[in-house]
Parts: structure tokens; sequence; C-alpha cells
């Protein structure tokens, strides 16, 4: 009964309560690659052998291999390699990527904090009207994040890359932050962290580019497997053109070598018709 009166008794505070929650959510997801999770995905993956053993062998072949990829490279092989090396993967290109032989991004469906979705990337398929056309962007900047932990990664190349572009209607930049843990892809989960995010104003700037936050729910393993991401303790930053083609990329915390080249890729394919 006591205890009962003093929790009747602390402050509700709106703010206060948003912000542990946010904290707590995100120290959840960040627990995501310790060993009992692995020990999870294994018995839901024994249990999807057991049931279906005997009607889809190239599924089973399929899911043995991805526990096997998974359990060869854990948390502790991405902390060691970010340590190594700061989470710069590898050097951002030089130069811009010829169109011929660049790869399309895979698609993502992603949501705004008000529940909006959206399927990155906008690009065109070639059959738009003039009107359609002008919906979609010359130049894309997408930036992945999996831990709360690579924003700072992640900051060093959307803020200067916002604020060279900040007056052009033909540019985009998303920051995605990609939540694989199934417990908060749970609809009402999913639905209350969405709100825990939203702002409590509506940004009033009227800047052409805007910074877009959304966010991506579920698996997203196929979808690193396409990119080739390993490590999920840092940032990526990928640029496409309107046919949502990936014509530069980096990762870790930018240097201004790498900014440069960026920003000297973005003008060209702004350029390209």
């Amino acid at each position: 009964m006591m205890r009962l009166k003093r929790l009747i008794l602390q402050p509700s505070s709106t703010t206060s309560r948003a912000s542990i929650l946010r904290s707590r959510l995100f120290r959840r997801h960040d627990e995501l690659p310790s060993i009992p999770m692995q020990h999870f995905a294994q018995k839901m993956s024994n249990r999807f052998l057991d049931i279906y053993q005997m009607g889809n062998k190239a599924a089973i072949e399929k899911e043995r291999a991805r526990l096997t990829d998974e359990m060869n490279r854990g948390y502790f092989a991405d902390i060691s390699e970010l340590k190594q090396h700061g989470g710069k993967i590898s050097a951002a290109n030089k130069i811009i990527i010829p169109a011929m032989v660049a790869v399309k991004f895979p698609a993502l469906e992603v949501n705004y904090s008000d529940g909006r979705s959206l399927t990155l990337p906008v690009r065109s398929n070639g059959g738009e009207t003039d009107a359609d056309r002008s919906d979609i962007p010359g130049a894309s900047l997408l930036c992945l994040s999996f831990r709360a932990s690579s924003q700072a990664m992640i900051n060093s190349w959307s803020t200067p890359f916002h604020d060279s572009f900040i007056d052009s209607q033909n540019v985009r930049l998303y920051e995605v932050s990609l939540i694989d843990s199934w417990f908060l892809s749970l609809k009402p989960i999913k639905g209350l962290l969405l709100r825990v995010m939203r702002k409590s104003k509506a940004s009033r700037r009227s800047d052409a580019l805007q910074r877009q936050i959304v966010y991506s729910f579920g698996d997203h393993y196929y979808f690193r497997k396409e990119l080739k991401i390993l490590n999920l303790l840092t940032g990526y930053v990928f640029l496409l053109d309107r046919f949502g083609r990936i014509r530069w990329q980096g990762s870790g915390l930018a240097t201004q070598e790498e900014l440069s080249s960026l920003l000297s890729c973005t003008s060209i394919l702004l350029e390209e018709k």
C-alpha cells in the first residue's frame, strides 16, 4: 500500500516520461547483438525447421546459411573492428560512380514519426510526366544508422551536406534509423516509439532542403546483404541519382577530403539530364 502511494505521489512530467521511455527503448535496441538474442534467433529457426522441413528444402538451406552467417559475425567482431579503424569500413569514393556500372539501392520501407510511410529511394522509372518528374530529386543522400552510437558519424556527413545544399529544391536528405528488434517492431510498441520520437513542435524553418528523420522497423538482414553492410556500430551514407542508383558512398566519420568529394559528386548529379 505504501509503495502504491509513493507511485501515485510521484511527479508526472510528460517530458520526463518521454525521455525515460526513449532511453529505455533505445537501450533495449542497442543490446540486441548480445548472445541471448542469438539464442532466440536459433530457437526461432529450429522451430521453423521442425515445421517446414518436409515442405521447402530451399528455404531451410537459406535459413541455415543465414544463421551461420549471423553467428560467425557478432557484436564483439563489430566492437573489435570499430577499435581498429573507428568505424571507417573503407575510404569513400573519390570520384562519382559511372551510371553504367552503378547498382540500384534496395527498396526500404520507412516511417516518419507522425506515422506516415514512404518507400525509399524516391526514384524515376523513366515514364513520368513533367509534373511527376518535378517531385523526383536529382540527388538524394541516405544516411543509415543501426545503433544510436553512430549518430555522431551520421552528423559529420549530413550537417555539411545540408548546409551546402540548403537552398536546393532538387536534393533530398534522409537520416534513416534501422531498428531490427522484434520487440520494438511489434505494432503497439512501434506506435509508442514513433510518438515518443515525434517533435513537440513542427519545424518552422523554410529551407528548401529539409533533414528528414525516418525509421525502418523489422528484419534488415537481406537489405544489409545487398549493400554489403557487416558492421552495425558504424554509420553509412549513400548518394543516389534520380533513378535510385548508388553513385557515391562512405562510412564512419567524414574527413574533409571525403566531404569535398561528396559535395562535388552531388553537384555533378544535379547537372545530369
